[in-house]
């Protein structure tokens, strides 16, 4: 396993050629207000466009007066994310162009991503720059393509906050070498556009947490409180910040303001410790987070600390004074011949699927450009564009500080600017392909998370099997999957995203859930209706986990056509008659989707409802459309009344299942900025009052999906991971079972009487017993 492992050399995900970043916003981006690529041009015209281009810069990396010069354009897919280089020049590129020393000082950056340029321009890259070439994503001209020199430059787009002034601005800096003299130096940028977004706050930084609770501990009345309670080592004392939401005009994002939630640990010298077992409730504090000052204090209620729980850490048995088990056996993941899986930069080719992989700060993990090479049919697209876009998590009690915790963890935080090292041999196990991702920290500086993303694959028991009870024969297949995946941590919960491509043409969208509870703190004999006690003095409230997954379809369509509808089905039970004499008949009824409106939908297990993507010219030999469906895992709505503080921005989670027609900058389900959003049901439930028609479209689809949770005691002290998810399977995409070519397990097992002799499973899990 060690040398499986130790071949997998770490990738750094900005830095090769083949992947993918988002933002999705078009090159032209000044507001969400127009929409620049409506009226898409044809190939003909990007191609003359482009090939106008002026000679890429030199293909080697250097540097003049410490600002990082690009590589040359065609060394990076239109879709890789941003090298550590392109963010440098980016943020030197703006930061050059601020009026004055303050403004420039003032200056911090909250996302550098890529500008992803039009699907036409992609496809181009994929035709004739990028292996493993492919001319027919363009579609005939007469006399032949007419093949450009170079691709447009890229481009990144900058969140800028002005702590000064407490002002959100948009910048579009186009990244290629420009020898502009600017304060008697170089930079490698142009600035294309700029924007003051005014009413908006972006999201949170980690530098900013750090400094809020570095205030909130130096605040003499702060101390003074924690005397109250017995505590005088401020090292003990955990501080989270949340931001406020929006519960009234006092939430207004003319300030920038954040509500504490404090914590605190029992032992000084015990770093893991897990201090969210001590809830420090009864204090309320609002900070000023653009000047980092206290504006509110009160000691509102003396709230003693909960006792220390001996069962509250979960680290390895003797650090936490019990035992770990002692009969758990190897179990070990082999592959002795490498994996089936083929990596160019971020191109991945594995079992027929092909698809790119990116990293934003925002999102985390997205997959492009998915395919399915199927036979004499060559590649058939099934997606443009997947992701976990939002997710929020509200609270089920009334009291305070609980009713405010609605975090929107991706438009607040950041999925990606959370994630985490993952680490060989727990977090992903097997012959494993690992990615860096780089980012901006609040200042400017580029920080590079190192195995962010982890690429392998798992065995998946049996794919299919079938004997014949008159022979005695059987056939069975063992199924494998490939997984993606990264894994985040906002404050006590971690969030692991997974995407998983099979074998029989399916796609899993997975959310793996776990970390820590967050806690409330309980006097002596009191209970509470609206949590579980867990331990003596503690309870943990109830609480829901909602996820978005934005998916940008394509089936069966090149990039520029729109050939895609969605139908709606349920299985009905036929009505007693002539046609069910024996009352056993159902059968499944489709709705087609023709507006927006019409697609605001819900989950109904009870009719076994799911969705179709279907490609409305393109047909299998039985002569129906062919398609992808949506089949919904379990799934909740919210359990909030319709006047609920955090439903005005979290509209979007009122249904389950949202679709609209592809439009560049529609990106965020509840507007790009959530944090303090004052504005009613922005974002999906504002863009389909257009109600656009659906009936031949390049569709997105938006599939709200979460879980209740009711605390258990065997959540504590650290949750099991809890699994939620969907699956996009083929319903009609392939004239047959595309598992039927999956070959027999080069694997024999032979069971005997007194227990299991394993030989190695190439392809799947070897247990030593």
């Amino acid at each position: 396993m060690a040398t499986a492992q130790e071949k997998a050399t770490p990738n750094n995900l900005s830095n090769n050629p083949t992947a993918s970043n988002s933002s999705a916003v078009p090159s032209s981006w000044v507001h969400p207000a127009a929409d620049p690529f409506r009226n898409r041009p044809p190939v003909s015209a990007l191609m003359s466009a482009v090939d106008s281009f002026p000679d890429p810069p030199p293909k080697t990396t250097s540097t003049t007066k410490g600002i990082p010069v690009m590589t040359r354009a065609q060394t990076c897919h239109p879709l890789d994310p941003l090298l550590a280089a392109e963010i440098s020049v980016a943020v030197a590129t703006v930061r050059a162009a601020g009026a004055t020393p303050e403004v420039r000082d003032s200056m911090r950056f909250v996302e550098v991503v890529l500008v992803e340029p039009d699907k036409q321009v992609i496809a181009l890259a994929d035709a004739y720059f990028f292996p493993p070439f492919q001319p027919s994503l363009l579609p005939r001209t007469k006399g032949g393509p007419v093949i450009p020199s170079k691709l447009p430059p890229r481009k990144a787009r900058l969140v800028v906050y002005n702590k000064r002034s407490n002002e959100t601005s948009i910048w579009i800096v186009e990244l290629r070498e420009v020898h502009a003299a600017t304060r008697g130096g170089h930079h490698r940028g142009k600035v294309i556009s700029s924007k003051v977004i005014p009413n908006v706050q972006p999201p949170m930084d980690a530098v900013e947490y750090a400094e809020c609770e570095a205030v909130v501990k130096d605040f003499p009345p702060f101390r003074e409180a924690m005397k109250r309670r017995g505590i005088d080592d401020m090292d003990l004392v955990m501080v989270d910040a949340w931001c406020v939401g929006y519960h009234s005009e006092t939430d207004a994002p003319s300030r920038r303001l954040a509500k504490p939630l404090i914590f605190c640990r029992t032992e000084s010298d015990c770093p893991m410790e897990n201090g969210y077992a001590r809830p420090v409730e009864g204090i309320y504090i609002l900070v000023d987070m653009q000047n980092m000052e206290i504006l509110e204090f009160e000691d509102r209620k003396l709230i003693h600390l909960p006792p220390a729980d001996p069962l509250r850490n979960y680290t390895c048995g003797e650090t936490r004074g019990g035992v770990d088990r002692s009969d758990v056996k190897p179990l070990q993941i082999i592959q002795p011949e490498g994996p089936s899986f083929r990596v160019n930069g971020h191109f991945i080719q594995w079992q027929k699927w092909n698809f790119r992989i990116g990293f934003t700060p925002r999102e985390g993990l997205v997959i492009y450009s998915v395919a399915y090479i199927d036979g004499s049919r060559g590649r058939r697209p099934v997606a443009h564009r997947l992701s976990f876009v939002e997710m929020v998590v509200p609270y089920g009690d009334p009291n305070d500080p609980h009713y405010r915790k609605n975090a929107f963890d991706a438009g607040e935080d950041g999925l990606g600017k959370n994630a985490h090292s993952l680490k060989k041999g727990c977090d992903c196990l097997g012959y494993v392909k690992y990615f860096d991702a780089h980012f901006t920290n609040f200042t400017g500086g580029v920080e590079t998370i190192e195995n962010c993303v982890c690429l392998h694959e798992e065995d998946h028991g049996i794919l299919w099997k079938h004997q014949d009870w008159r022979t005695g024969l059987a056939e069975v297949r063992r199924s494998r999957r490939l997984t993606v995946s990264f894994i985040c941590t906002v404050a006590n919960y971690e969030y692991g995203f997974f995407w998983h491509f099979y074998q029989d043409g399916k796609i899993e969208a997975e959310v793996k859930l776990t970390g820590i509870l967050s806690l409330g703190a309980l006097q002596p004999g009191e209970t509470r209706k609206y949590g579980t006690t867990i331990a003596p003095g503690l309870y943990a409230p109830v609480h829901q986990h909602f996820f978005v997954a934005r998916m940008d379809m394509a089936v069966d369509c090149k990039p520029g056509e729109a050939f895609n509808q969605v139908v709606e089905v349920d299985v009905k039970v036929e009505q007693p008659g002539e046609n069910n004499v024996h009352n056993n008949a159902f059968y499944a009824e489709e709705k087609l989707l023709k507006s927006e409106l019409e697609a605001m939908r819900d989950c109904n297990p009870l009719s076994a409802r799911h969705w179709i993507v279907r490609n409305t010219r393109t047909v299998n030999r039985t002569g129906q459309l062919t398609g992808y469906k949506l089949v919904p895992g379990s799934n909740c709505l919210p359990l909030a009344g319709s006047e609920a503080k955090f439903l005005r921005r979290a509209a979007f989670l009122k249904h389950n299942l949202w679709v609209t027609p592809y439009v560049p900058d529609e990106m965020q389900p509840g507007g790009e900025f959530p944090n303090q959003n004052p504005r009613v049901g922005e974002g999906l439930a504002t863009w389909v009052q257009q109600n656009r028609s659906l009936e031949e479209a390049d569709i997105v689809l938006w599939y709200v999906f979460g879980m209740t949770h009711i605390p258990r005691l065997e959540d504590w002290p650290v949750m099991p991971v809890e699994r939620l998810g969907f699956l996009l399977m083929p319903h009609g995409f392939f004239n047959c079972s595309p598992a039927v070519d999956v070959p027999p397990s080069a694997s024999d097992l032979d069971d005997k009487d007194n227990g299991i002799s394993a030989k190695p499973i190439q392809n799947g899990v070897i247990a030593k017993l």
